[in-house]
């Protein structure tokens, strides 16, 4: 090696959790780097949640044009460039990864530009990259590797006929026809873009519903806004075989009913994705992993080596990228404090989804048909957006915000939300269950009129039995 860095935190990788250990880090006082192989921000602010959010900015207000239209504005689109589209969603992530670097420059932490493997306990080896042949050496060592898209027989990723979310995000150019296969958060949001400008799209998914994580009901009116919009949405539907043909790439799909064949130009693959544990050199140290190959962690994101913990994608947390930023600074808080620290892990029950299509779909805690299942007591209540006057007045009315409590003693165990700007509202129903207030708390609130928060606390009333507004 030419030369050893020593500090007291070495991070691998400078996604959501690895760029926020480091400057967590260094706020607590300790020395710090980041080793990251490619663009500071990971795949989410590199070729995940932010430019597909601008996408769907974009995809918005594009659908808007119609909404112009209906006062009598003639509208040209003509000129309508995808491209551009494609540019401004680069530009928004060009300019947050350049923020990141400035983020970790501020707070003293050095981001090293290599592939880095253990070597030891404590020590990482780099290879590639501007500090190829650095050693580094540190009291305690974070993975945060993150995750890339799973391949499935037959539909090999080639980013050329088969698409990741990263292959879609670089195209320059639209297809005239897609089938995306899988129905999750990113097969929704990605169908509601290109749908919005024009493309037709055949949405896949094995379960019997989209959004199958998500409230039944709340995944319905996403369900039935898709085919209102053209979109041909197929549930309990396997995917077969793929063949290309002159007319394109002919998929052959299994369902209930029997076979059918399908043809597009380009397939998105959106069915899931595997953890970044590949030469890491696990190994070398006796880091466990499941039988998935994700890094098997105990409390505080801690390996099965003492020092070592690892974050977010890679581990067997769920794949958000705010649970791996939360799981960082829990792991910091660990390595400062010790056994003082807390929370010792995240708490499921406390963290949002979020599903940025139109109507939007966020959620916490307890669903319907889990509860349902497990037998646990409940009492639902609903409120929908038309009673809202500012979703009237939007043009916005399809949705609901459901609260699910305890019947004895009115503890909120789950919220479900979908319609408008619902990933924005979520955030006051998980505040109260996290500081353990209950339903009346939130609709003793007085919120401002008209706003689409008057849905949440109408829910909070009706929880209760005493909706104004229904």
């Amino acid at each position: 090696m030419s030369n050893t860095r020593t500090y007291d935190v070495a991070i691998i990788g400078a996604g959501p959790g690895g760029y926020v250990a480091g400057i967590c880090a260094a706020q607590r006082g300790l020395s710090a780097c980041v080793i990251e192989k490619d663009t500071p921000g990971g795949v989410c602010l590199n070729w995940g949640c932010i430019p597909s959010k601008s996408l769907i900015h974009q995809a918005t207000g594009f659908l808007a044009l119609k909404q112009a239209e209906q006062i009598g504005v003639r509208v040209d689109r003509s000129g309508f460039d995808y491209a551009r589209v494609q540019a401004k969603s680069r530009q928004a992530a060009t300019r947050l990864a350049a923020g990141i670097r400035a983020l970790l420059r501020k707070n003293g932490v050095h981001l090293l530009q290599a592939t880095a493997a253990l070597a030891g306990p404590n020590t990482l080896a780099l290879t590639g990259g501007e500090d190829a042949g650095t050693a580094v050496t540190a009291r305690h060592l974070i993975i945060a590797t993150g995750s890339r898209p799973l391949n499935l027989e037959g539909f090999e990723i080639d980013e050329r006929d088969v698409l990741s979310s990263t292959g879609l995000l670089a195209l320059e150019a639209l297809p005239k026809s897609i089938v995306i296969l899988g129905a999750g958060a990113i097969g929704c949001e990605f169908a509601y873009v290109l749908r919005a400008f024009g493309v037709t799209v055949t949405l896949v998914e094995m379960a019997p519903r989209i959004l199958p994580a998500e409230d039944g009901e709340a995944a319905a009116v996403v369900d039935a806004s898709f085919r209102t919009a053209g979109i041909d949405v197929r549930t309990a539907c396997r995917a077969m075989s793929l063949a290309r043909t002159a007319a394109g790439l002919e998929v052959r799909l299994q369902d209930p009913d029997g076979t059918t064949k399908v043809t597009a130009q380009k397939i998105l693959a959106a069915f899931g994705r595997l953890p970044n544990t590949q030469g890491l050199g696990l190994a070398n140290v006796g880091i466990h992993c499941d039988e998935r190959g994700r890094i098997v962690t105990g409390a505080y994101g801690e390996t099965s080596v003492r020092g070592i913990y690892a974050i977010g994608d890679v581990t067997c947390s769920p794949a958000l990228a705010h649970v791996a930023s939360r799981e960082a600074e829990i792991a910091i808080d660990h390595i400062v404090r010790g056994e003082q620290a807390w929370p010792q892990t995240v708490e499921a029950d406390l963290v949002p989804s979020a599903v940025y299509c139109e109507p939007q779909l966020a959620s916490f805690g307890l669903r319907e048909e889990e509860a349902k299942a497990k037998g646990v007591a409940f009492k639902k209540s609903v409120f929908p957006y038309r009673g809202a006057g500012k979703s009237v007045a939007l043009e916005r009315t399809d949705g609901f915000v459901k609260i699910l409590a305890a019947p004895e003693t009115g503890e909120i165990l789950g919220a479900h939300i979908v319609g408008a700007e619902a990933t924005e509202l979520v955030h006051e129903l998980l505040l109260a269950r996290q500081a353990e207030l209950l339903p009346e708390d939130v609709a003793s609130v007085i919120h401002a009129h008209p706003t689409l928060s008057e849905a949440v606390m109408e829910a909070a009333r009706s929880v209760h039995g005493r909706p104004i507004h229904l």
